[in-house]
């Protein structure tokens, strides 16, 4: 596309600036739609600011970062355009309307940085290439203080993350078995599920941990490789009847900035997304049945 992909993007809060600061990386000419004051002085760089989806200029794919109580909305109106969405994570708050988005089907993704982490791309290699031998199931821990977003609780904010994790290094996301919780009046406070059973996945996620972690370990028949934060440079795999770990080191480029150009690739004839509206609606609705398990209201 000559003078680079034009893109919408749909919010500028203080993540939307980000991906802002990436898309321009990237060569795009950006149209922001912002509705405030501050989203409005933080889409510096963008060709156009307008104030709603329908003065929109003509674009070829549209980003949609509002908040999550917003999603379902936004990215129907975004659909209307007739050209591809990337959604930020999660695709809804609501299993009904995911569902519904999901029928849009080739035109819709979700924006699962995780999935293009270099070091949850690693393990997913160890998991299908077998060298650790099978994979018996997957950790994951995402636990920091407080939960910055006041539409929606913490597992609608965190667990998106793990779930999608799974998928990249499992293949698949396993039905959800059990959960138990910490829930207060802002809803889900902390979270530990279990999916599965071969392979499982235990995540454990909180907003009200003192300890702020992220880190994701593959369990498999000859060995264990972990990776043990989200600014890690590499994973460590320890294989069975070894006294040390090996240290495989890994690219340190974030995930943002690649799923961004995976999306902007894709406007230019290449492969789609990683996360198809399907598998968003799928985390969607594990994270209804893991809330419920936990005893949280819909």
């Amino acid at each position: 596309m000559a003078g680079g992909a034009r893109i919408g993007l749909v919010g500028c809060g203080k993540w939307g600036q980000l991906i802002l600061r990436d898309l321009l990386s990237l060569g795009c000419r950006v149209s922001v739609v912002a509705r405030s004051a501050e989203s409005r002085a933080r889409a510096e760089g963008a060709e156009t600011v307008v104030g709603s989806l329908a003065e929109l200029p003509q674009v070829d794919g549209i980003v949609v970062a509002t908040p999550t109580s917003t999603h379902a909305e936004v990215t129907e109106e975004a659909l209307a355009r007739g050209v591809p969405v990337f959604v930020e994570k999660p695709l809804t708050d609501d299993p009904v309307a995911a569902e519904r988005l999901a029928a849009a089907g080739e035109r819709l993704f979700v924006m699962d940085k995780w999935r293009y982490h270099p070091g949850v791309e690693l393990l997913a290699g160890l998991a299908r290439e077998g060298s650790l031998g099978g994979v018996r199931g997957l950790l994951t821990t995402r636990i920091g203080w407080g939960n910055a977003h006041d539409d929606v609780d913490a597992a609608w904010i965190l667990a998106p993350h793990d779930l999608s994790i799974a998928l990249e290094v499992l293949g698949e996301l396993p039905e959800a078995r059990a959960a138990v919780g910490e829930v207060t009046e802002r809803g889900i406070e902390l979270l530990v599920g279990l999916l599965g059973e071969r392979p499982w996945h235990r995540l454990e996620i909180s907003a009200r941990s003192p300890q702020r972690r992220r880190e994701v370990t593959l369990v498999c028949e000859l060995g264990v490789a972990s990776l043990a934060d989200g600014y890690s440079d590499h994973v460590l795999v320890q294989r069975n009847g070894t006294t040390e770990a090996e240290r495989v080191e890994i690219s340190t480029e974030l995930p943002l900035l690649r799923e961004l150009r995976a999306f902007v690739e894709h406007l230019e004839g290449g492969p789609p997304p990683r996360s198809s509206a399907a598998e968003g609606a799928l985390v969607v609705r594990r994270i209804a049945e893991l809330r419920a398990l936990a005893g949280a209201s819909a």
